[in-house]
């Protein structure tokens, strides 16, 4: 497996990261900027959001179209997304077009026309996205729950609401890009077939003059937890339950990954074959891991019927209770055998890796090269997964239901 990732923190904040993967022919970049919705005013929910948008309308010397047409003739395969703390760019291309993408994108988050007359548009998109949640329950499930498990601001939908979104003006987004568009803890995690050098005299060019600021201050409040019902009349019920666990810079991440992906994670987990399988209790159970730079966080999702909702509940709490009592060999050595598939496939992908890599410099501040990861993969044990159980168990539940009418959260069940 590779290990020669090089990284450089430039004089303005912005840190590059680059992997070399010479068997590709291709190329990729994840560029992260510390903007998102954890920075919205609280009367502008969404507003990181219908920024990136207005970003893609035109920058540089290119028009909206003309933004459009040069990455569709570069080949290069682009998206952008924002998360509740950075607004991020990814593209995938061929390796010779990797420059002139990387010009495009500089221009996107340093020189964007954020023309007023775009901004209608982009209105209608960002209403559009929060409309099609009304026909996607389980993602209203999940937003719910964020809202009650974490503390505001980390909470937040990065969706916002369609009040905000309707008072959202053109000064508003110029204001905030001219706040948070700015390299100081920003990434940019390139890899693919490259050469070290050369990427980073060309990143020094694009961005070495970007000027940094300060970023804002958060104050948090405590998050509402518990449970909560949304009301919505269907025949099915969506439940959703989370409970605290170690964030990713954890010593214990593994351990916590590894107990996850046992309990919910493919058709042979704790969950499915118990609910699902033995019990005919749903259509759809799983469970899967989040985290914040400070504090991370078990979900499980379930969906069934509205008759069983409560007796799925009711399963699901006891299957969490008896959790720490601990996991099987068997089931260790599935979870190994899921993981190192993962990072025999991200050795295939240079988008995937250039996402990876960002990924671990935000939370840790440094990039483990796969040999390191597939060590520690190798390394779990049953005990030492047991352990962590022991001195993690579930609970402490933050519970959110959505379908015709409200459950009893009954734990000793």
């Amino acid at each position: 497996m590779n290990d020669s990732i090089q990284t450089h923190t430039f004089p303005n904040g912005l840190t590059l990261i680059a992997e070399p993967m010479d068997w590709l022919e291709s190329a990729a970049f994840t560029l992260m900027v510390p903007a998102g919705s954890v920075y919205e005013p609280t009367d502008r929910f969404g507003l990181s959001g219908f920024t990136s948008e207005m970003l893609q309308r035109g920058a540089g010397q290119r028009s909206s179209r003309e933004f459009v047409d040069d990455l569709e003739n570069l080949g290069v395969d682009y998206s952008a997304g924002v998360s509740v703390a950075q607004s991020t760019f990814g593209a995938s291309m061929l390796a010779e077009t990797l420059p002139e993408a990387l010009s495009i994108f500089a221009d996107v988050v340093r020189r964007p026309h954020l023309d007023e007359d775009e901004v209608e548009d982009t209105r209608q998109g960002c209403l559009q996205e929060l409309r099609s949640l009304d026909d996607d329950q389980a993602q209203q499930v999940f937003i719910e729950l964020r809202r009650r498990q974490y503390p505001e601001p980390w909470g937040r939908s990065t969706q916002g609401n369609r009040e905000s979104i309707e008072a959202i003006s053109i000064d508003d987004i110029r204001q905030f890009f001219g706040r948070h568009f700015q390299p100081q803890g920003a990434i940019l995690s390139v890899a693919g077939k490259l050469d070290w050098e050369s990427i980073r005299d060309a990143v020094w060019k694009l961005f070495g003059d970007w000027e940094p600021s300060k970023p804002d201050d958060l104050v948090e409040s405590a998050p509402e937890g518990n449970y909560a019902h949304l009301p919505f009349q269907s025949q099915q019920t969506h439940l959703a339950v989370a409970y605290p666990s170690v964030p990713y810079s954890h010593p214990d991440y593994y351990q916590a990954w590894g107990a996850m992906s046992v309990l919910g994670s493919g058709m042979s987990s704790r969950l499915f074959t118990e609910i699902r399988e033995n019990r005919g209790l749903c259509y759809t159970v799983s469970a899967g891991y989040n985290s914040l730079k400070d504090r991370g966080s078990i979900r499980c999702y379930a969906g069934t019927r509205a008759e069983r909702a409560q007796e799925t509940l009711d399963v699901l709490l006891a299957e969490l209770n008896q959790f720490s009592q601990g996991i099987r060999q068997e089931e260790l050595d599935r979870v190994q055998a899921r993981i190192k598939t993962v990072l025999i496939l991200q050795q295939e992908s240079s988008r995937a890796r250039s996402a990876s890599n960002a990924g671990d410099w935000y939370f840790l501040g440094r990039v483990p090269s796969l040999n390191e990861v597939h060590k520690i993969v190798n390394g779990l044990t049953r005990e030492s997964i047991n352990q962590y159980l022991a001195a993690h168990p579930p609970g402490d539940y933050t519970i959110v239901t959505l379908g015709p009418k409200p459950l009893e959260v009954r734990l000793g069940v």
